[in-house]
């Protein structure tokens, strides 16, 4: 890794290598959430962002970046333009979230205040912004976008390429609701795959320098999970996932795993997708 980049352990509950916010050089990748400002923080010192890159919007990922603003007014926040209204106005974002974790919602992702909408930037993929190529990767969510930086060939892919958590190799496709769509996941992994990036830095977590097989382990790790959760209820779903994560990765890193792609949540989005393509099938 250059001496320009790194992932800073924003330590989330305070376990390592939860979630993981990608500094280059004075541009910060998915600051992750306010819960974690502090150790963001001391990360940085006197170290001041010009910009934020988001992947796209949830909670882990950017409940923060509203919070970084407050402190530093004249940051920029770069959103897909579907995720931006709801940053501007995070109103419909926490209704959805609190409907999913209820009385932890405080307590895992802090205070999620409002980005100024003269700080936002709206993207559509295709731009080129501070020295990164942007495309737009939906299916984990729909206003997913990945950033290749032109300078060392590093794709900061979010969640599209999977949940990876060091030393394990095991790779889980996060699926949480509302929009997980397969298909458009499927070509998303493509669109990364036809950058050729020298290595892919994971939100969950690092850098993965085996770009092949990490995008065909998230494809294989999308496609059995959404069989699984089409044959399976939710308890016996998560059960799966959690012996899988026991026998492969180990107590300790499993532990990360369930932190980072709560298995009641993956087989809620699975769900729901199978619920939506009943529904245009009907």
């Amino acid at each position: 890794m250059d001496g320009a980049t790194r992932v800073i352990d924003v330590r989330h509950l305070g376990r390592e290598r939860v979630i993981g916010c990608w500094q280059v050089g004075d541009v910060l990748v998915d600051p992750g959430p306010a819960s974690c400002l502090g150790a963001l923080l001391d990360a940085l010192g006197d170290e001041r962002p010009r910009a934020l890159l988001l992947t796209h919007i949830h909670l882990d990922h950017a409940g923060g970046a509203g919070s970084l603003v407050r402190r530093w007014p004249d940051l920029a926040v770069y959103v897909h333009e579907r995720g931006a209204p709801h940053l501007a106005d995070p109103s419909r974002l926490l209704a959805s979230a609190r409907r999913l974790y209820g009385a932890d919602m405080d307590r895992l992702w802090g205070e999620v205040a409002a980005v100024p909408a003269a700080s936002l930037h709206a993207l559509s993929g295709g731009e080129t912004v501070l020295g990164f190529r942007v495309a737009y990767t939906p299916g984990h969510a729909s206003h997913h976008v990945a950033y290749l930086h032109a300078a060392t060939g590093r794709a900061f892919v979010g969640d599209v390429a999977g949940v990876r958590i060091p030393p394990a190799d095991v790779t889980l496709a996060p699926t949480p609701p509302p929009d997980i769509d397969v298909e458009a996941w499927l070509a998303s992994l493509d669109a990364l795959a036809a950058w050729s990036p020298s290595s892919l830095a994971l939100t969950h977590f690092g850098e993965v320098v085996a770009v092949d097989a990490q995008l065909a382990a998230t494809r294989e790790a999308l496609l059995a999970s959404a069989q699984l959760a089409r044959e399976l209820d939710a308890p016996a779903f998560a059960a799966a996932v959690r012996e899988r994560l026991a026998r492969e990765a180990g107590p300790e890193v499993a532990d990360a795993y369930l932190q980072a792609a709560p298995p009641d949540q993956l087989w809620l989005g699975l769900d729901r997708y199978w619920r939506k393509r009943a529904e245009r099938a009907a």
